[in-house]
């Protein structure tokens, strides 16, 4: 390990040599006590040749799971470079271990660029989750929760900072969350805004079902984004039509959004939209589909009734858990969708079938007075309760 953790080292240090041309894996699992060795000769780098070798770093990182460069990552925590300090924060992203989070709590503290704090609000996000699961000690997830807490109500602290703060501490049960959530929904700031509904999809409450649909005909792409993902995270039954509308939406990532969403929730409707929009000419829209449809393939064969896994939810990628067990089979068989032209869609979303199916769905959800209660006839504070139960 020594020869060949020095020769990587060597040969990053001559710089008419692309980062992309080393075999870095001589980088991964390098012990503490080698990590001396390695801050030396990152100090000889010139600065454009950290960033370049950290960017490398992360990418490897993500796309191989056998690479873990998390010794070195944590040294450059503390680099002088914002940009260095940022992508480190970054390719920790799977570093579990409760010992990141002081580090982490520091910069979220006290580190004086933008983007650093709300990385390091993103990644503490996580140590908040990892606490409602059970999985690390309270003491660690309780540090991570106060520090989240004390950036938001922070004087002067930017919105970037804060709403990523929002983001996690959604993953507690604590009455105060759900207000701050609520205040950030009517912020005025966009951002906000859109964080708001990220939380709403992320905490699996469906009491907030109400502001999530309203949400999907927002004339912000980006709130559409956020409205599309946080359907399909509750599973929302009555998101279905809208969310087929928005299979044709002009913006590419909320067309690719409805149908990870679409996949989620399921159902016939769903199904027939997705397996019509294997035929768009949209390649990105093809492949969500793709991958929506293995999804409601899965949970319609392995499960009888919705559920959130957290941890996938955490990481953008929830598996809303639909129950199709009433779906009528022998419904027809979804030939208004053969006109679906190239561009992602062109769906009639009045012809679809089963209309009045799906508005009586709406109005059990969004009844005058019984919009909160859930098939079974419990209420929203239950289905609350649950939640929690499960975080």
């Amino acid at each position: 390990m020594a020869d060949e953790l020095t020769l990587v080292l060597e040969q990053l240090a001559d710089e008419s040599r692309p980062v992309r041309g080393t075999n870095l894996v001589h980088l991964s699992d390098v012990p503490r006590s080698r990590a001396g060795e390695f801050r030396a000769a990152w100090t000889l780098f010139s600065p454009q040749r950290r960033l370049e070798l950290i960017t490398v770093i992360v990418e490897q990182a993500e796309v191989n799971i056998h690479l873990n460069f998390h010794t070195l990552l944590r040294e450059l925590l503390a680099d002088a470079d914002a940009q260095v300090r940022r992508l480190a924060i970054d390719g920790l992203w799977e570093d579990e271990r409760p010992t990141l989070a002081a580090p982490l709590i520091r910069l979220l503290a006290d580190d004086p660029a933008v983007e650093v704090r709300a990385a390091a609000a993103i990644s503490l996000g996580r140590f908040v989750l990892l606490g409602a699961l059970g999985e690390i000690a309270d003491e660690c997830a309780v540090q991570a929760e106060e520090a989240l807490r004390t950036a938001w109500f922070r004087r002067h602290e930017v919105t970037e900072v804060r709403r990523r703060a929002l983001e996690g501490l959604v993953y507690t049960n604590h009455a105060y969350v759900k207000d701050l959530v609520d205040s950030a929904y009517y912020d005025e700031d966009a951002l906000m805004r859109q964080s708001a509904v990220f939380a709403m999809g992320r905490s699996g409450d469906r009491r907030w079902s109400r502001f999530v649909l309203t949400q999907l005909d927002s004339h912000e792409d980006a709130m559409r984004f956020e409205a599309a993902v946080a359907c399909g995270e509750l599973a929302l039954t009555p998101a279905v039509r809208p969310l087929i509308r928005l299979l044709d939406d002009p913006d590419g990532q909320v067309r690719e959004a409805a149908a990870l969403a679409l996949g989620k929730i399921g159902g016939r409707e769903a199904r027939r939209a997705l397996e019509s929009c294997l035929r768009s000419g949209d390649p990105r829209l093809v492949e969500s589909a793709h991958e929506a449809l293995e999804e409601l393939a899965f949970n319609s064969e392995e499960l009888d009734e919705p559920l959130l896994d957290l941890r996938e939810q955490f990481s953008a990628r929830s598996r809303g858990r639909p129950d199709d067990e009433d779906e009528d089979e022998s419904a027809p068989d979804g030939a208004e969708y053969d006109d679906l032209d190239e561009s992602a869609g062109a769906i009639d979303y009045d012809d679809l079938d089963d209309e009045e199916l799906a508005d009586d769905e709406f109005d059990q959800v969004f009844g005058e007075e019984d919009w909160l209660d859930d098939e079974d006839g419990r209420d929203a504070e239950d289905l609350y309760d649950d939640d929690a139960d499960l975080r």
